[in-house]
């Protein structure tokens, strides 16, 4: 059976790491489309006991009426199919909505990945500002036992993200490329990326690239600069200045008009 926005009678549950972009992705969906749902963030690695109950490894999950979708673009997919006409996420020309998930999966390959790495190279040894941003609004106990699991896993992080200066300047230069792509894309005046209005792949630029612009209107994060490495705010700096960057600005500062 199709579901709709009408026929969806409870809050969606969103499962969250809060500081990962690809929930910030999924959030933003749901709040352009202003679907109820009820966010429940975990700190990592416990988000894996409430995503695990619904078949899921990582986060975000969504939790719906017909499924749980375990993946940031599976969730903007579902989210489109429930959507009326006039809020799709995906242009309905298949053209463009064929230009719009190439743009999409150039962004969660390359860009998403590119972002974290780059972001924890220079924060995942500063305490404070990994527990601000791991600890949001998750559960008591969870942000209790911080400071017990964070030594294993910064070294877990920085495994599983590959986290060294080699990857992280590489990272950098992967993510001026991309804002470059980007840019170019902009250069002739449009509003926005593909077709006349916001769809998954702004969303997904913009949410992927916040770490590296880190906008002020950012649910789970501040603008302040001074609290990080000078190089860092450089370079989030050269970010914010490129066309591409002060797009997602522009997105951010529009997100709940």
């Amino acid at each position: 059976m199709t579901h709709s926005f009408s026929s969806q009678e409870k809050p969606l549950r969103l499962i969250t790491i809060p500081i990962s972009h690809y929930c910030e992705k999924a959030r933003w969906a749901l709040t352009k489309l202003k679907l109820p749902y009820i966010e429940e963030p975990h700190m990592p690695p416990f988000h894996r006991f409430a995503t695990g109950q619904v078949g899921g490894k990582s986060a975000p999950v969504l939790i719906t009426e017909v499924s749980a979708f375990t993946d940031s673009s599976d969730i903007l997919r579902y989210l489109d199919e429930i959507a009326p006409d006039n809020a799709k996420l995906y242009p309905t020309n298949p053209e463009l909505r064929q230009q719009v998930e190439e743009l999409e999966d150039l962004f969660d390959k390359q860009l998403g990945p590119a972002s974290r790495r780059w972001g924890y190279f220079y924060v995942i040894d500063d305490y404070k500002f990994i527990q601000r941003s791991w600890c949001q609004g998750v559960p008591f106990i969870e942000g209790a036992l911080f400071p017990v699991v964070f030594p294993w896993m910064r070294s877990v992080v920085r495994r599983g993200f590959n986290i060294t200066p080699e990857s992280a300047a590489q990272a950098y230069e992967q993510i001026k490329s991309i804002f470059e792509q980007v840019s170019k894309l902009l250069s002739d005046g449009r509003t926005h990326l593909i077709g006349d209005s916001c769809s998954a792949a702004d969303i997904t630029f913009a949410a992927l690239a916040a770490p590296a612009v880190l906008p002020s209107e950012h649910p789970m994060s501040g603008g302040n600069l001074q609290e990080l490495p000078s190089k860092m705010a450089s370079e989030i700096n050269e970010f914010r200045e490129t066309p591409a960057g002060a797009y997602v600005l522009r997105l951010y500062g529009d997100r709940n008009n």
